[in-house]
């Protein structure tokens, strides 16, 4: 346990709406005629039958890439809580205070971590007599209306072979940005992701907060296959969502062994505290997919608590894929000779000469080269397109892994040339330039804001604020914006109908 455009243009047959397959992770080997779900869906998002149910802790994905615009430096961007809904309230989406997120650093590639950031999170209210998230348009981090905030403390602890030899605090009580309830809420949401950005002195730079999920793919191999006729393909079916982010940006020499042996391993866990107060790992995640492809249903929970010396036990799931035999059974496409070693360095080794330490011990983690400077023209499917910058040298937020990945296990590495994907080659919303570089998420209130939402919300404020007492707006509404004005307004209209009736 841890310490307390390549060939894009022709892919339109029916190969195409396989990488729905690849990111279920999971589809019934009892026939071809019926699929059905697993408990497994997107990169990560309920992947393993335990941590599907306590989402708070469940990792979604985990990208490291050589900064863009900051080339000394590397950020990895680890997320939490899938399929977020943007209007779901009123609790929104807090981190957990009872888990320790942790980012682990492998420097040496002996499948033990070196450095691990921790992130511990605290929840703060105002005003525990009324439901509301914020009580007012917030404006700040520190507006008095946003009712309900987040802060957290980073400690990055230092190792030896996988036991701690130091901890230090690096920052205390920085702010999270808060859950995007909406427009009238939240007029300037920019902003407030803004001052949630927190430097240090060495040019670290850390950012927790709800960001757009970054993932894009198609999953609608749940619905009978692309809805029974193989015609709904191209669907991102995490437009929408959003998830909890932890970004943080550091100089690359703080995280890489040396100059000469540059290339690290990332991943990220949780660990959940237990009703005897101590620490337990409940869920983790480094490349894309392996867990939720690779890895049967009964070795899902047990990967999620495990530490990747310890990855020997899973073995043959890499050598001996069910996937490509699933493929070959629905689309008659053959599938490569096993043993299977070429995913063996993609997934447990890194790709020699690329991105694998000298003495690499095979084990799950997203490795990455930091000499290998960014791309100017990044592709989208990264190695197999020519791009060393990209997937799977790291993981940028750009790249597709579904493609490169149901690519190279249908032996794209072994001469079997094919451009197999899911028709979903970007994701819908543009992301930052600049750290932390996931776009913003998507607001609660989709719709425009009601004309003089500000005079009535004001006029609201005034007459339901108890007469006497120094509180804040309790009975409307988060914000009393479009959505709560139009319907107190609307609840209004219908009581004057209802009782003119009589």
């Amino acid at each position: 346990m841890t310490p307390t455009s390549k060939r894009g243009a022709g892919r339109r047959s029916v190969a195409t709406l396989i990488s729905g397959a690849l990111a279920a992770g999971g589809i019934a080997a009892a026939g071809v005629s019926a699929l059905e779900p697993q408990a497994a869906s997107a990169s990560s998002h309920r992947e393993a039958p335990l941590i599907s149910g306590t989402p708070q802790y469940d990792n979604t994905d985990v990208y490291a890439f050589v900064s863009p615009d900051k080339p000394d430096s590397t950020t990895i961007v680890a997320n939490w809580i899938p399929f977020e809904e943007p209007a779901g309230g009123p609790n929104f989406f807090p981190f957990a205070e009872d888990a320790q997120y942790d980012i682990h650093i492998d420097n040496n590639g002996d499948a033990k971590g070196d450095l691990l950031f921790r992130y511990t999170f605290k929840t703060h209210v105002k005003n525990k007599k009324t439901f509301l998230y914020n009580t007012g348009a917030v404006e700040s981090l520190d507006d008095p209306d946003l009712n309900v905030t987040q802060t957290y403390d980073l400690e990055l602890i230092k190792l030896k072979k996988g036991y701690e030899v130091s901890k230090t605090r690096v920052a205390s009580d920085v702010p999270v940005a808060p859950s995007n309830v909406g427009k009238a809420s939240m007029p300037d949401y920019k902003k407030l992701r803004d001052q949630a950005i927190y430097k240090l002195h060495n040019g670290t730079q850390t950012f927790a907060g709800q960001a757009d999920d970054p993932f894009f793919l198609d999953l609608r191999v749940f619905d009978l296959l692309y809805g029974g006729n193989l015609s709904e393909v191209g669907n991102d079916t995490l437009k929408g969502y959003n998830v909890n982010s932890i970004a943080l940006q550091v100089p690359t020499e703080l995280i890489a062994e040396s100059m000469h042996q540059p290339i690290v391993g990332i991943w990220s866990t949780t660990q959940r505290q237990n009703a005897r107060g101590e620490y337990k790992q409940v869920s983790r995640l480094g490349s894309p997919l392996v867990n939720e492809v690779v890895n049967p249903i009964k070795d899902k929970d047990k990967f999620n608590a495990s530490e990747p010396k310890d990855d020997g036990q899973f073995l043959k799931n890499v050598t001996n894929p069910e996937l490509p035999k699933l493929i070959e059974a629905i689309y008659k496409i053959k599938a490569p000779a096993e043993p299977r070693n070429d995913l063996v360095d993609v997934f447990l080794k890194g790709v020699k000469g690329l991105n694998q330490p000298p003495y690499v011990t095979p084990s799950e983690q997203l490795r990455l080269n930091t000499s290998i400077k960014p791309s100017a023209d990044p592709k989208r499917l990264g190695v197999l397109d020519g791009d060393n910058a990209g997937f799977p040298n790291g993981r940028r937020l750009t790249d597709d892994v579904i493609d490169a990945s149901l690519q190279v296990v249908e032996g794209e590495l072994l001469g079997a040339k094919n451009d197999l994907g899911d028709a979903v080659d970007k994701n819908d919303k543009e992301f930052e330039k600049s750290f932390p570089y996931v776009a913003l998420p998507t607001e609660g209130s989709r719709g425009a804001v009601a004309k003089g939402e500000a005079e009535t919300r004001s006029q609201l404020g005034d007459a339901l604020t108890p007469a006497g007492e120094d509180t804040t707006l309790i009975a409307a509404s988060a914000g009393v914006g479009a959505a709560g004005v139009l319907l107190i307004g609307g609840g209004l209209m219908w009581w004057r109908r209802r009782n003119s009736a009589y």
